[in-house]
């Protein structure tokens, strides 16, 4: 497949976007008119700092779920979750393929999988249209959910900061792509997770976030337990291995205060990922291990947090996707048996909190976002040029922000998580997580 390159220092004149703060702390609705190079600011040149307030952006994207699938039964003023009937049950349901509905449920334990299909073809079937039906006729463990009892230090999470309630996954398929849009703003072409796939199709069109970010001298590490993001595209993982760090090393960062100004974590293909069937509660003890390591940093007060899921795993979410920018000229590399589709679309909705001393308090995001919104925050923090269409045309999360009131400069106490402190590190089977000095590390 032949993918069409975009010049990546082309400088577009007579946009109207105005300029300074007041302009880019604005939501931009999707147009196609914004095109890629695009700078937040296009009176200034990139590499201008335009939110000096904000010195460390930390990206930690976990696995496979919907936000109705953890989110639903939060009853968090002014979220979008589940209907409730008078006695407080939820009423959401999908019909079944055989006949009869299926109503949303609690999930049987914390190991559970939808059983239904995340991949291109099945989520444009759940979305069917976006009637939002489709999802019990794959499967009636699609509509299961989890509760504030099975996931107690996620809920307190979503409580407390800003929860995004209209924040979706880039695209109306599986982890690879999504990845990939959240690095480059483009899948270029991949719409599953298929490692020959990447191998094959190795270079993003307009160059990845980490590309701009090198060419500016701006410091950047992927911390990983296993896999790095960034080996989704080939080319920046084999430039750039001395930037690849284990999961220690980012809690070591924290705790010495020695933070690039862009972090990218990982949960682990395997170890603490919350893919169905993975522990759930394993990955909620290990996020609260990354998130109270960030909130303990002595740089606490210039950090800023995204916590997103690349997909919603095959789990019901009753919210239609809108319409997106797609990102190039690039069409989906669909196979035989693919139902037909664009990029055009975003995927499902995901859960999604912005974690910061900034935060608003009692805040909650109706603007839509998606991945790469967070490379528009992080393009409009050092006014770089947008890698494609979709990030030039997506929401920049400043209004998630509010740098002025500093309402969390004092990090909230939050629930336990459901396993005791440390015990997703003691999975049977799980090495204990290395120390910087190589010995083991003590949380």
């Amino acid at each position: 497949m032949t993918s069409p390159l975009i010049p990546r220092r082309r400088v577009l004149q007579g946009i109207a976007l105005g300029g300074g703060l007041m302009m880019v702390g604005g939501a931009c609705a999707p147009t196609s008119r914004l095109t890629p190079d695009t700078r937040p600011d296009p009176t200034k040149p990139e590499g201008v700092d335009l939110l000096p307030q904000v010195e460390h952006i930390i990206i930690y994207m976990q696995e496979n779920h919907s936000y109705d699938s953890y989110f639903g039964m939060l009853k968090r003023p002014g979220a979008d979750g589940f209907t409730f009937d008078s006695s407080g049950n939820p009423t959401n349901s999908n019909p079944l393929a055989g006949g009869g509905s299926v109503t949303v449920h609690h999930a049987a334990d914390t190991t559970v999988s939808s059983h239904s299909g995340q991949n291109w073809s099945a989520t444009i079937r759940e979305v069917n249209g976006g009637a939002m039906d489709g999802f019990g006729r794959q499967s009636p463990d699609s509509l299961q959910y989890f509760t504030g009892d099975d996931m107690p230090f996620y809920y307190g999470l979503a409580n407390q900061f800003v929860l995004c309630d209209r924040f979706f996954a880039s695209a109306p398929a599986q982890t690879h792509p999504n990845r990939r849009f959240l690095q480059a703003g483009t899948s270029a072409g991949l719409i599953q997770t298929d490692v020959q796939k990447v191998l094959a199709n190795p270079e993003a069109p307009n160059g990845t976030i980490w590309d701009r970010l090198n060419d500016h001298g701006i410091s950047w590490r992927d911390y990983c337990w296993d896999l790095p993001d960034i080996a989704l595209w080939p080319r920046v993982w084999l430039s750039n291995q001395s930037k690849v760090m284990p999961t220690s090393q980012f809690l070591f960062d924290c705790a010495s205060g020695s933070l690039p100004s862009v972090s990218i974590v990982s949960p682990g293909t395997q170890a603490f990922s919350e893919e169905p069937t993975s522990d759930m509660q394993v990955g909620e003890a290990y996020s609260a291990m990354l998130i109270n390591a960030v909130m303990q940093s002595p740089v606490w007060d210039k950090t800023v947090m995204f916590f997103t899921y690349d997909e919603h795993g095959g789990f019901y979410d009753h919210v239609t996707p809108p319409p997106a920018v797609a990102p190039d000229d690039i069409p989906p590399d669909l196979e035989p048996g693919d139902l037909p589709g664009g990029f055009d679309r975003y995927g499902i909705r995901v859960p999604s909190i912005v974690i910061s001393p900034f935060a608003k308090q009692d805040y909650v995001s109706h603007v839509v976002h998606d991945h790469t919104s967070i490379l528009r925050f992080i393009e409009t923090k050092w006014n770089l040029g947008a890698l494609t269409r979709r990030d030039a045309a997506a929401s920049n999360l400043l209004d998630t922000l509010d740098f002025e009131a500093k309402a969390f400069l004092e990090p909230p106490v939050l629930p336990a998580p459901a396993l005791p402190d440390g015990v997703s590190l003691l999975t049977p089977g799980t090495p204990p997580l290395p120390g910087p000095t190589g010995g083991p590390l003590h949380v």
